[in-house]
């Protein structure tokens, strides 16, 4: 099975991250086109995916092979190069991308600054310049930016068959759970009628219970919220005066409650709330 997709590999020159963002007519693409590995490289291997192409030219990276030399080395040693297509990005920001001469209509793909893009069985090319565009002029996180280049993509017509699956990951040393590993974000909708759209909500998610608080985004605990996040979890049975009085019993009732909800990683001790926490309570339980 051909996999017609679109895909970006990008370089973040800011903090060093490096990802692929994919959308494709294809069950589950995120388990054949992206690879990475912080500090080294992105790509993403598609259209009749030589999966091989990952681990390997992730290798030759880090061996200190340019992408132009990677993909010529990889192709030179493939019988079925022509089929293929493949984007490559490295720690530098240094891109290239290949297209088969056999890769189904339409097919073909573009590099700039920091990024490659590339898509096969596609409308037209005006998707992969939607995507290059939009990530050109797009500020944010790195899984922020080329997220709204996938939609714009799709906005653009994406994958002639339809849509199904979409994936995004990003990668930065010590960036994965704990600090064991770099997958920073790796985030997969495999089988959805509008995959992109919840590939957001995931990364929405993921920003919410993985992130940090940031200083600015501190509230106090003043009477008013005391009394909400009490409603709020008193009518979840927890054992909760609802009298705007933010005590040691609300406080451990709320370490709890947010542990339930995976909000470990924005609690505060004493009376502060992240604001990114009280706007996700709002919208999931409604005001106390």
């Amino acid at each position: 099975m051909t996999l017609s997709t679109f895909s970006l590999v990008a370089y973040d020159s800011a903090n060093g991250d490096l990802g692929i963002a994919v959308a494709s007519k294809f069950l589950a693409v995120g388990s054949v086109v992206p690879w990475a590995q912080a500090g080294v490289g992105a790509m993403a291997t598609q259209s009749w995916a030589n999966t091989s192409y990952g681990p390997r030219g992730l290798e030759m990276l880090n061996q200190g092979m340019s992408p132009d030399q990677v993909g010529s080395a990889l192709t030179a040693t493939d019988a079925q190069a022509a089929q293929r297509q493949f984007g490559i990005v490295d720690a530098q920001g240094r891109a290239y991308t290949f297209t088969g001469s056999e890769c189904s209509d339409w097919a073909g793909g573009r590099t700039g600054k920091n990024f490659a893009v590339q898509g096969n069985i596609l409308v037209g090319a005006a998707v992969v310049d939607a995507l290059a565009e939009t990530f050109e002029r797009t500020s944010g996180s790195l899984a922020e930016r080329m997220l709204r280049a996938l939609a714009a993509g799709q906005a653009a017509g994406g994958d002639a068959r339809g849509q199904e699956s979409a994936a995004l990951l990003v990668v930065r040393a010590n960036g994965g759970y704990g600090g064991f590993n770099d997958r920073y974000l790796d985030l997969r909708v495999d089988d959805h009628a509008m995959p992109i759209e919840e590939l957001k909500r995931l990364l929405d998610l993921h920003f919410l219970y993985l992130d940090k608080s940031r200083p600015e985004d501190l509230l106090a605990i003043d009477e008013t919220v005391a009394r909400e996040l009490q409603s709020i979890m008193a009518k979840r049975g927890y054992d909760v005066q609802v009298n705007g009085v933010w005590d040691d019993a609300s406080q451990k009732a709320f370490r709890k409650f947010g542990g339930v909800e995976n909000l470990e990683e924005r609690l505060q001790e004493g009376p502060f709330i992240d604001t990114v926490v009280l706007k996700f309570l709002r919208e999931r339980f409604g005001k106390g």
